[in-house]
Formats: structure tokens, sequence, C-alpha cells
């Protein structure tokens, strides 16, 4: 089965009925374009409306899983561009497709997973980790009012952690996010494809329906998305002076004297 997911960086294959993306975008650390992520969405479409494809992989190349969206303004590789992303905001993301697939999504996380990389890893049915997988939720430190952050986070791993998470962006170890719920397994990282693979033994025995009805009641726990909070932050002068501020290597303007990191975070 051939299939064109719009972007030279994400790679598709089929195995036993199992359809696999790979992000595989080196130079920039797998960061994702607009294309990119409208890719992902359509390789959940193409799961979901095909009668012989029976779940999704997602995963990454090399020591990177996903950092999160590009912003050094490089989104060349397809059809949607940087103007694309800003005019459609949060429909170009894949997210929501992932998390009301019918048929399962398993995130193999095989290291740096941060912003939309984190957000895939929560929203698919089941993350597995490499033990040398790092994580982090930096889009306060960009000016963006990620609302999906303040909708999955505190589902997964309570209030107090939620705040703590978004609110410092500190990293955070595989040990750690297993620890409080935000994944569901860790494996050694020569293992993870043989994890997933048996993971989806495990899963593709259940009946489709129920299966389905099952992840539909457990994601009624995420509650309501303030997709409005979050296009209004996009273009803003906070996410504006965030990005420049990240690509300049600097601190934003909004960081008091004093509070300056002592190295780049």
């Amino acid at each position: 089965m051939t299939v064109d997911l719009g972007t030279p960086f994400l790679h598709w294959r089929v195995e036993r009925g199992v359809a696999h993306c790979t992000i595989d975008r080196p130079e920039r650390r797998n960061a994702m374009t607009a294309s990119m992520y409208v890719g992902v969405r359509r390789a959940v479409q193409i799961v979901n409306g095909s009668p012989t494809l029976h779940a999704l992989v997602l995963t990454g190349t090399g020591d990177v899983f996903c950092p999160g969206g590009e912003m050094g303004g490089d989104h060349a590789d397809g059809t949607f561009g940087l103007e694309a992303a800003a005019a459609f905001g949060n429909e170009i993301v894949p997210f929501e497709a992932i998390r009301n697939s019918r048929k399962p999504v398993v995130a193999l996380v095989n290291g740096l997973c941060q912003g939309g990389g984190l957000l895939t890893a929560l929203v698919a049915d089941i993350a597995i980790a490499s033990d040398r997988a790092t994580f982090r939720v930096p889009e306060v430190r960009r000016g963006v009012v990620d609302a999906n952050y303040a909708a999955y986070l505190p589902a997964h791993v309570g209030v107090a952690r939620a705040r703590d998470l978004i609110l410092t962006a500190r990293r955070f170890d595989a040990a750690e996010a297993l620890a409080m719920g935000l994944i569901a397994r860790v494996v050694a990282h020569d293992d993870l494809t043989a994890a997933g693979e048996e993971v989806m033994r495990e899963v593709l025995r259940g009946a489709p329906e129920a299966r389905w009805q099952m992840k539909r009641i457990v994601n009624e726990r995420y509650g309501n998305l303030d997709r409005m909070s979050f296009d209004a932050s996009i273009g803003s002068a906070e996410m504006i002076e965030g990005f420049e501020a990240f690509m300049q290597r600097r601190e934003p303007s909004w960081v008091p004297a004093g509070y300056e990191a002592d190295a780049r975070a």
C-alpha cells in the first residue's frame, strides 16, 4: 500500500495490517512543520478508513521522538506552509484525530519528547517510552496558551503535577513520566520496537467496537478543550517574542532581571 502523507519527513510502511508512521527530519531534530502535522492527521484518517489496516504506530528516528512544532519558519516541505499554520491554528494539529481514532494508535517514544510530541504521546491509546526518553512542556516559555495541555495533563497526572510541569517547563525522564502516569510503559531502548509489537498483539485481540466504546468513555475524563484561547495566542505578541527569543538563544523580554537561566534551557 503506497501512501503519500504530503511531506518527505514522514515515512509510511505497513506490516501485518498495522501502519507505521515515522517522523524523520534529523537536520531539525524532528521538529514538525505544518505539513508534517497534517500528514499525521492523514495517517490516522487512512487507517480508520481502511478495511485492511487495524492500527497505527507513531515513532521517531535517532534519539528524538518529536520536540513539537518548527519554530524557525522553515515550513517549505509540502502543501501547508507557515501561513496556513497561522491561519488554521489548532485545526492543523493531529491531537484530536489521534484521541478520537476508532482504531488503536500506539506511540513508541524513542527519545526527546516535548511540545506537540508529548501531546501525541498523551492522546495515543498506549505510549511506550525508551528508558532514554526525556520529556518537557515548554509552551509557556514560548508564549503559547496550549489548551491541550490544560485539558490533558491534569487527567493523567493530577492538578498539582500538571501545574508544576506547565509552569516550570522542567525536563523529566522516562522513569518519572511512568511514575506520575503520563505514559503507560518504559522499556530498554533496544527493546522498544519489540515492545510495540507485543502491545499490538495484545490490543488487537480485543473486540473493535467494545475497544472503541471503552476508549470513548475513558477519554471523557479530558473534559472540554478551550480552542479559542489557543487560537488567540497564535500570532500574539508573546508568542512572537517567545519564538524570536528561542531562535536568538536569549531570554524573552518578560523574564525579570535576576531570573535569567544560567545556561540555555
